[in-house]
This record gives structure tokens, sequence and C-alpha cells, in this order.
């Protein structure tokens, strides 16, 4: 019979759990999108060829640092399958900073060719010149963030959350200070525009991957431990690379797609490409609950995983979504009632205002369906079967893209939002499927002999 899991001492307790470790993961991700709004407005100020920029610099700095984050949260399940051991541990930790190099020097390459990219993507010329070395100091950050990941990864995998808050947030905080001061400038200092916002975004990265080192070597069981990468074992950096590539890939999926949607929404009309934008900022905020949830679900999967205890894993699973499902709901009420006052902060245009209005129902929609799917998609990286996600994603939102701009075209903003609805609903049955069909083919480990 099949170990039962020693976390597991109720539903209940799973969802408190879940919910506790989730709450300082979702406030450092929210204020992290937050920093990132200063950068905009300050340089904003500061000149518009600046903000054009940044714009095209974050066009490939986005999707590369979330693929990186991605592709390391595939160490999650195997630091949580060792918490407790630090012989264990250790071996994982190290090829995982391995594989948080190899995907930092794919980023960092990435966003380096930033120029190249806007050149060939008919970029105006002023815009490109207007790069000079912030392209590079943000390779350097996808790379510093990819060290950073290991360790981040590592702290939520052992259900050190609030460990990952604090360097977070203190990268964070650092980040605002110097932004303000290097990009817009104070007193006499006139500040440095674009190559400032690179410098705060480097430094805030390089404080974010310190903090998280330290938090490593002083509060785990891993303290006292020499935590430096050593010699690669390839054929260990791959096994983990098997679950942390397809969820970076699935990403990038993701990125491309919604990118073909904001294409569709601008060839309607100025107007809904503009609402398109507010629809996905407020997405973006309640989804961002969902991954919270999603990453604090799979720590406590290990146990029941490792014992081939198929039901505790889906009851782990299954608190999750609760967990989900009441955070995104609790914010999209507050977004309800608080409505007039939070689109104020995106238009101060009465008709656009409107228009969100009338769109939100299906923004809703299309939310807790995507946090549905999300913690599916966290459970199947719980038992370290991640392919069936990226087939689940690239099927649904690849039948989306083929889709999006014919009904675009046909239907206007709020027909390309019910097929994203639609899309979603399809990975809701596609992801409960796989994990559902994946976690029952877990089998507890043969008993081991005991010699006479």
């Amino acid at each position: 019979m099949a170990e039962k899991d020693p976390s597991g001492l109720g539903e209940g307790k799973k969802t408190r759990q879940i919910a506790g470790a989730a709450l300082p993961l979702y406030v450092t991700m929210i204020a992290s999108s937050a920093a990132s709004l200063v950068d905009t407005a300050v340089l904003g100020r500061h000149a518009t060829a600046s903000l054009a920029a940044f714009a095209v610099t974050l066009a490939v700095f986005s999707p590369a640092t979330a693929a990186v984050s991605g592709a390391m949260r595939g160490v999650m399940p195997f630091v949580a399958a060792h918490k407790d051991d630090a012989d264990e541990l250790l071996p994982v930790l190290r090829n995982g900073m391995w594989l948080g190099i190899c995907v930092g020097m794919l980023g960092a390459a990435a966003v380096a060719s930033v120029p190249l990219i806007g050149r060939a993507g008919g970029v105006p010329q002023t815009t490109l010149d207007a790069l000079g070395v912030f392209p590079y100091l943000l390779a350097c950050s996808v790379f510093v963030m990819a060290i950073a990941s290991t360790a981040t990864s590592t702290l939520v995998g052992l259900g050190k959350s609030k460990a990952v808050m604090r360097s977070g947030m203190t990268g964070t905080g650092a980040a605002v200070v110097l932004s303000l001061v290097l990009v817009g400038g104070v007193g006499s200092f006139e500040g440095l525009g674009l190559p400032g916002a690179g410098i705060a975004m480097l430094t805030s990265s390089l404080i974010n991957a310190s903090l998280a080192h330290l938090q490593l070597r002083r509060n785990t069981v891993l303290a006292g431990r020499p935590l430096r990468p050593g010699r690669p074992y390839p054929r260990e950096v791959i096994r983990l690379a098997g679950v942390g590539i397809p969820l970076a890939a699935t990403v990038l999926i993701k990125f491309a797609v919604l990118g073909v949607l904001a294409f569709s929404a601008a060839r309607v009309s100025t107007d809904s490409a503009a609402v398109h934008s507010i629809a996905l900022s407020l997405v973006n905020l309640m989804f961002t609950a969902a991954v919270a949830v999603g990453q604090a679900t799979v720590p406590l999967m290990a146990a029941p995983v490792k014992s081939g205890d198929v039901r505790e894993v889906r009851r782990s699973a299954h608190a999750g979504v609760l967990v989900a499902l009441c955070a995104v709901s609790g914010l999209a009420l507050l977004l309800v009632v608080a409505r007039t006052p939070v689109m104020s902060l995106f238009t101060k245009d009465t008709g656009l205002h409107d228009q969100v209005l009338d769109l939100l129902p299906v923004v809703l929609l299309v939310v807790l369906a995507d946090a549905v799917q999300a913690v599916f998609g966290f459970g199947l990286v719980g038992i370290k079967r991640t392919v069936p996600s990226l087939v689940t994603f690239a099927v649904c939102y690849g039948l989306l893209a083929l889709v999006a701009l014919p009904v675009g075209a046909a239907g206007g903003l709020k027909a390309l939002w019910l097929s994203l609805a639609g899309a979603n609903l399809l990975l809701v049955a596609g992801q409960a499927y796989f994990f559902r069909r994946c976690s029952g083919s877990l089998t507890a480990p043969e008993p081991t002999a005991v010699s006479a």
C-alpha cells in the first residue's frame, strides 16, 4: 500500500499551506511588475526616443526572462523531493546552476541581438540609435536573473517563499530608487536616461541573486555547504532540462500567440488595440496569483509523488485549483467593485472606459480558465511530466493563432477574446486530462530488501 503523504492531513490544511506559501510569491511578482512601470514613466518624461528604445528591447527581454524563469521552475520538484537531505539536494542545486548558466547565456544572446532584430524588423533608425549600451546591460541582467532563478526555484521547492519575497522585494526596491535617480536625475545631476534604467535593472538582478543565494547558505538544510557549481554532470543537467525546457517553450508559445492577438486587435481599430492592452494588463494582474499558487503547490506534491500515492498527488493539485480560483475570484470581485478608479489608472477616455467594462465578463472568464489550467500545469511539473503540457499548449494556442486574424476581422475585439476564452477552456480540459493520466501512472518504489 502507498505510504500516506505526511503533509496531507486534510483538504483544509493543504489549502492553508498553499495559500500561505503563495502569498509572498504573489506580492513579489506584483511588486516587480509595478517597478517596471516606474521605468516606463521616468523614461517617458526623459525622452520619447528613450521610451521607444526601451519598448523595443523589452519586446525581446520580457519573453527571454519569462522563458528562463520557466526553465528554472523545472528544478522545483527535484529540490522538493530531497528537501530534508543536504547530501542529495546539493548535486541537484549544482546541476541546476549549470542549467541556469546555459539558459541564461541563450537568453542573454537573444537580448544582446536586439539591435540586429530591430534593424531586420524595420524599427526606425532614430530608435535604434537611442539603444546604446541598454540591450547589453539587459543581456547581463538576463544572465544574472538565470542564476537568481536557480536559487529562488530552490527556495520555493524547499517551501521558503518568504525568503524569496525578502530577496525579491529588496531587489525591486533598489530598482525603483535607482531608476528615479539614474534616469530622471536628482538635484544638479541630470540623469543618464536609458543607460541609467539598464544599470538600475542589472543592479536589481545582482541584489536579488546575491540575497537569494545568501538565504540558501543561511536558512536552509544547505547551510554551511559550499554552493559553487563545481563540475557539470551533463546527464543530470539534461534530466533537469527535460522538465524545465518544455516549460520555457510553453511560455514562448503563449507570448507569441498573445502577440498575434495584439496584432489582430490593432487591425480592428486604434480603440480596440488600447482596450485589448488594458484588458491584458488586468488579466496579468489576476493570473499572477494563479502562477504563485501553482508554484506553492509543487513542494506539497513531493512526498506523495515519491511514495506513489496517486490520491494525495491529485488532492494537492485540486487544493491548488481551489486556492487559485478563490484568489482570482477575490481579485476579480475587487476589480468589479473598484472598476471606476482602476480603469482611471489606465485611461481618462470615457469611451475606452466603457469598452473595457463591456469586455470585462469575457476577461474574467479568460483569467479563471487560465488560472485552472496553470495549476494543473504546475501539477504536471510536480510529477516531472511537462511535455504533455507543452503539446496541449501547442495545439490549443496554435489553433487560436490560426483563427485570431479572421475572427478579429469578422467579429471585432469581443469575438477575439471569446476565442481566447475558448482556447483557455480547451487548455483546462487538456491539462486536467494529462495530469490525471500521468499521475495515474505513478508507482510506489520497490521495497528494499532487509538482510538478516
